[in-house]
């Protein structure tokens, strides 16, 4: 059996019980380790599940997931993703595989991104497409594009900024609006800075592009959202975080 196990934004404590119980059942646990990071180490991950935790990076997963999907053919297996499970559609690719090769998978979900960002009072059903912005970016337009036609529509657009946990690499805001600006997005866009979103030390900041381009979170993953059209309650939320 293979679990595909959801620990949330947060620490160690974000696991449900119901995560819990598939990793107490499982002889081997992997923790995805690409996509988003913890504010805690793997050992307080380890303490709670009373398990050993194997770090599996992007090429682990994607080319040589062999070596998880063979053991769970036999054994029970957890395959842990920070947020929720299918935030990501690299993990959709992975459960792709596992199906074709016969084995039972179980998922449990958890908290993620998509969901998170409803603390800043933005109405989640007025959200367009999500983009996300990379590390050299000078010759990248896609996440310029999917803004424009949100805008088009009214619609808020959420930026995932990009990361590098193995090289402990991570964009902030800060350069994602330095991005947007020589995009030729008006300075004066108000946007919506975020970091460590979901976790107790979670900082959003409201302001134009040109302040938030010279503001500094202290946490990470980061991420950008800049409104559509908005309702006069989501104003009154947005005050909160000014």
């Amino acid at each position: 059996m293979l679990y595909m196990v959801g620990i949330g934004l947060g620490d160690e404590k974000d696991i449900t019980l119901n995560g819990l119980e598939a990793i107490k059942s499982c002889k081997y646990v992997y923790l995805e380790n690409y996509t988003s990071i913890l504010s805690v180490s793997n050992k307080k991950l380890e303490k709670i599940y009373g398990k050993k935790i194997v770090l599996a990076d992007r090429e682990m997963i994607e080319k040589n997931s062999d070596e998880i999907l063979s053991k769970a053919k036999k054994e029970n297996v957890a395959f842990l993703v920070i947020g929720d499970v299918f935030s990501a559609t690299t993990h959709i690719d992975f459960l792709l595989r596992a199906k074709k090769e016969k084995i039972k998978v179980k998922t449990i979900h958890n908290a993620s991104i998509l969901g998170a960002i409803g603390i800043i009072g933005l109405e989640l059903y007025k959200y367009g497409k999500t983009t996300s912005i990379p590390f050299g970016n000078k010759n990248v337009i896609t996440p310029i594009n999917v803004f424009k036609e949100n805008e088009k529509l009214g619609l808020h657009t959420l930026f995932l900024l990009d990361l590098d946990v193995k090289n402990k690499k991570f964009m902030k805001t800060s350069e994602a609006c330095k991005y947007l600006i020589e995009k030729k997005v008006s300075e004066k866009k108000l946007v919506i800075g975020c970091s460590a979103l979901g976790g107790k030390n979670q900082e959003i900041k409201v302001g134009t592009l040109k302040e938030l381009s010279k503001f500094e979170f202290k946490k990470y993953p980061q991420c950008l959202i800049i409104p559509g059209n908005l309702h006069f309650i989501e104003e009154e939320a947005m005050e909160l975080w000014k």
